[in-house]
């Protein structure tokens, strides 16, 4: 759902689910400008507690961060491109889902 909005809005999807020890990435996709979108997809049927970005902590931006660093890493081609952290928070609606994307969510601060 998350990467077909993506798509609609323009971004080629790099990679779906990235795994390494140091975590997960659910999307990676490249912008129309070119820029690396590492995003993070919340999903959250209420808001009581807060939204799904709401539920994106330190500790998650750190793993994720730490992900990022381990997938440029290993593929070098992608370390050339300007990177942005975004989250996209699915909440369900009247047709299926709505999307809130939440660009430039967090920034990497080390």
């Amino acid at each position: 759902m998350a990467d077909l909005y993506l798509q609609s809005q323009g971004c080629s999807i790099l990679l779906r689910n990235y795994r390494c020890r140091m975590g997960e990435l659910d999307l990676v996709a490249q912008s129309p400008e070119g820029v690396l979108i590492i995003a993070e997809v919340r999903l959250r049927s209420r808001t009581d507690y807060g939204g799904g970005a709401a539920s994106v902590t330190f500790t998650k931006q750190r793993r994720i961060v730490r992900a990022s660093r381990h997938l440029l890493a290993t593929r070098p081609q992608l370390a050339r491109c300007a990177i942005r952290f975004d989250v996209l928070e699915l909440r369900p609606g009247a047709e299926g889902y709505e999307v809130n994307w939440i660009r430039h969510a967090f920034s990497c601060t080390s």
